[in-house]
């Protein structure tokens, strides 16, 4: 049988150095990862669409399919591919991804093997004939992915959430949404961006990422939203970080402040794509979006408080339940 929701995105060998927690050298991250955590507390039997090269852990994808991830998405090509991703906090959980040596050497411990040779990826513009190898292809979906009808698209380039957006749309899929990724927000691209809105189910950026986008046009998150859901959009989640999440519904005119549920901060490493992965469950198990979203927000404060994608999941037995109950009180119509 197909999976019943498919996320697709990119692959991360992490390296991690938590405010305060333990170092993890070498472990699987990326927003696919995380986004799928973020479901799997709510949901099984999701789908994983993404590029590996043959160095990739194999028991790593094992791992993922006893937590009940399917991986024939996973495309393993002939070669070796670059997905180390270092990333450091200070106690005020600002990030550092430059320079590991030094992050290694202010904390008095040995650099790990994994990082020789490592350069932090540089943000340039790709166009649309450079497309990274670690982004998924169309042509590499499974058959049996392309009958789901419930998919979400992580932070990619702007060349493959293009492509992967009219392959579903082929399909008939019935619930599409997608996370941007943060260089192509940008004000100039706006035409580009207004293109792939067109028909998705839910936008959920962040705040940074939308304020970026209307740079010199409004600083009104209420009106950014409701331009956005003007491109035929049914939805936008605005993530605001410790401030919650702003929702927009494109069919009712209707916007709702959700606080974050309050917890310990310790690694905020994948708590959006944690939420997105929360929201699509929650989408598809209620039928509500109110309620997708306070499941994307209880989704993120698991993540966030500890480290590494699959710790979620080791919370108690009816926690996430627990969370979302008391939440239901806090939401308030704006």
């Amino acid at each position: 049988m197909e999976p019943t929701y498919i996320l697709a995105g990119n692959l991360q060998r992490n390296i991690l150095l938590p405010a305060f927690e333990k170092p993890l050298i070498d472990v699987p991250g990326g927003d696919l990862i995380y986004a799928a955590a973020g479901l799997l507390i709510w949901d099984k039997n999701a789908g994983l669409l993404a590029r590996a090269g043959e160095d990739y852990p194999h028991e790593w994808l094992h791992e993922f399919e006893q937590y009940g991830l399917d991986t024939q998405g996973i495309h393993i090509l002939p070669e070796q591919m670059d997905l180390r991703n270092f990333v450091s906090y200070n106690e005020h959980f600002d990030i550092q991804q430059n320079n590991p040596l030094a992050q290694f050497a202010r904390l008095g411990l040995p650099y790990p093997r994994i990082l020789l040779g490592y350069q932090p990826a540089v943000e340039t513009r790709i166009g649309p004939a450079k497309v990274p190898v670690s982004s998924p292809r169309p042509s590499e979906i499974p058959k049996d992915y392309l009958l789901s009808h419930q998919v979400h698209l992580c932070a990619l380039d702007y060349a493959t959430i293009s492509r992967l957006i009219s392959t579903f749309r082929e399909n008939q899929v019935s619930t599409l949404t997608l996370d941007p990724l943060a260089r192509w927000m940008q004000p100039t691209n706006w035409s580009e961006v207004s293109l792939i809105l067109n028909g998705l189910t839910a936008f959920l950026p962040s705040e940074q990422e939308l304020r970026s986008l209307f740079w010199g046009k409004t600083t009104d998150l209420v009106e950014m939203a409701q331009a956005i859901a003007a491109q035929s959009c049914d939805m936008v989640v605005v993530k605001c970080g410790s401030q919650g999440q702003l929702f927009y519904d494109g069919a009712t005119h209707k916007c709702w402040q959700i606080p974050a549920y309050p917890v310990k901060l310790m690694d905020p490493t994948g708590a959006g794509a944690s939420f997105c992965g929360g929201f699509l469950a929650g989408l598809h198990l209620t039928n509500d979006p109110l309620q997708a979203v306070l499941h994307g927000n209880i989704s993120a404060s698991l993540t966030i408080e500890g480290s590494g994608a699959f710790h979620i999941l080791e919370s108690h037995i009816g926690l996430a339940q627990a969370r979302l109950n008391s939440l239901q009180e806090n939401i308030r119509e704006i």
